[in-house]
């Protein structure tokens, strides 16, 4: 069975997306009233390589814009089954972030959200790339673009700390799976996942960690404070392929792992990242400097959440396309452990 039969039958009166059908497409997106029905689409091509949904531009020949739907498995691992209303807290996010002009410069606008087939409509913010680049040897940050992203995530947990979020999605489908996947499946001594053919001698390295009790029960209880009710919007996965490099600068994308919860996650995941490409102690040191939420992060669970993220990225299944030899992915897995057991964000340096 294909991917439009297998979303047909848990939908069957649902419309799939599919760039090989403009025909039908056209009629769809004049029936939303996204387009008139005078236009007519020239072009539907995917922007890039998504993981979780599937995404097109769209040409009508006198504009561009983005829809992207969300389907009962992850885009890239379609074996992955995950839940469809991910495009809902999307959606709210983006609702949400366009309040404030210090968040909503940094996000695409909203232009439309179908809940009935998990479509949403997106400003074209234009040709451009994420920023994975950074894992390849050598590549940079400018100080600018760590501005921006420092910038907005400080904004975005300061304005929307304390809120009231009775109408925000709790997304507990979308942390369910993501906490699978960052606190429990990389640490699972037999989880099916060879090691080895990423990276020969990863998986006799990782059996270490798999190992180790007190870590394991760090972590275990890193993921409780996870899956628990925040105060804060978070992201919910702010790492380089959430980043876009377009002509008027650093965007931010893809919330759809948002939630309300404590912004050391978010934190953390963000230093994470900076440890693995290799930016250096002063860019890590510099935006601890520089994130200011409106209240001083706690330091023992940004150091879990960082060396967790870590350590997921290293022996987990998400992995990254990371530039790094056995030895040097061994030390930073040791690092990583080490400020999880003993809270000191200083360890990963």
């Amino acid at each position: 069975m294909d991917k439009r039969q297998n979303f047909l039958s848990a939908y069957p009166d649902g419309f799939f997306m599919d760039a090989a059908d403009l025909p039908s497409l056209t009629f769809y997106l004049q029936k939303q009233g996204w387009i008139s029905n005078e236009e007519k689409i020239e072009s539907a091509q995917k922007p890039g390589e998504g993981n979780m949904n599937y995404v097109l531009r769209v040409n009508t020949g006198s504009r561009t814009f983005i829809l992207k739907q969300s389907r009962p498995w992850v885009e890239k691992y379609p074996q992955i089954p995950a839940p469809t209303e991910r495009t809902l807290v999307e959606s709210k996010f983006f609702q949400t972030v366009e309040k404030y002009p210090e968040t909503g410069s940094f996000t695409p606008k909203l232009r439309g959200y179908d809940a009935s087939n998990f479509i949403l409509a997106l400003e074209d913010l234009g040709e451009g790339a994420d920023f994975t680049y950074l894992y390849q040897k050598g590549k940079q940050l400018t100080d600018s673009e760590i501005q921006s992203l420092v910038s907005f995530i400080s904004a975005l947990h300061r304005r929307t700390n304390g809120s009231a979020w009775g109408d925000f999605p709790d997304n507990r489908e979308m942390r369910l799976l993501n906490h699978e996947h960052i606190f429990r499946f990389p640490f699972k001594e037999e989880n099916g996942f060879d090691l080895d053919t990423v990276q020969p001698g990863l998986q006799k390295i990782s059996m270490i960690f798999k190992q180790n009790e007190s870590l394991k029960q760090r972590i275990t209880t890193l993921g409780d404070v996870y899956l628990s009710q925040g105060t804060t919007l978070l992201h919910g996965d702010y790492y380089p392929g959430s980043w876009l490099k377009v002509k008027d600068g650093v965007k931010i994308i893809d919330p759809e792992f948002g939630f309300v919860g404590y912004p050391e996650f978010d934190l953390g995941v963000f230093l994470a990242q900076m440890v693995m490409a290799v930016q250096g102690e002063s860019v890590i040191r510099k935006i601890l400097k520089d994130y200011d939420s409106g209240t001083l992060p706690d330091r023992e669970l940004l150091a879990g959440f960082a060396g967790t993220e870590i350590m997921r990225r290293l022996i987990g299944l998400a992995q990254l396309p990371l530039a790094l030899s056995l030895d040097e992915k061994k030390t930073m897995l040791e690092k990583a452990a080490e400020a999880i057991l003993t809270g000191k964000i200083e360890k990963l340096f």
